[in-house]
């Protein structure tokens, strides 16, 4: 069964999905979901990468709650910042961030904490992945930031993350 649905989760909701795009329970529409739900896994799994090691899941979950509470204080700053732009316009600036995480896991959750958190925008990751660029909406001291930056994201991914 693993053969035929390598992701069985994907081929449901690519199925549910379909059915809900084309408004259609038709049986036309049941066979050409199916087909897509079971096609298009089996085609991409070479494209899906290995399953990450978390090491610490504890340490997982406190840092999802972090991440969580940084969305809505963020997302206030910004929406003050955006308020108060006459009469003190955001200091927008890129700023370079050395990493020590290499692991893939650990950057592609780097890469979403930093998408979902208002005010921060991943622009670029050097080639060797030893530093990050990113824009940061205001910004006040670009040391302390980068400091704050590594200590409350990319730590906890070091241990989360062999």
């Amino acid at each position: 069964m693993r053969r035929l649905l390598p992701a069985p989760l994907l081929s449901l909701g690519l199925f549910a999905g379909w059915l809900v795009l084309n408004r259609s329970a038709s049986p036309g529409h049941l066979l050409l979901g199916a087909v897509v739900a079971v096609a298009m896994p089996l085609l991409l799994a070479p494209l899906r990468p290995r399953a990450g090691p978390v090491r610490r899941p504890l340490r997982l979950a406190r840092l999802i709650l972090r991440v969580g509470g940084e969305v809505v204080v963020s997302g206030v700053e910004v929406a003050l910042g955006a308020l108060r732009s006459r009469a003190r316009p955001p200091r927008g600036a890129f700023v370079v961030v050395p990493l020590e995480l290499r692991d893939p896991h650990a950057l592609a959750a780097l890469a979403m904490i930093t998408a979902v958190i208002p005010g921060t925008v991943w622009t670029e990751l050097a080639p060797d992945r030893s530093a990050l660029r990113l824009h940061v909406f205001d910004l006040a001291d670009e040391a302390a930031f980068v400091e704050r930056f590594k200590r409350r994201y990319e730590r906890p991914l070091l241990e989360i993350f062999p």
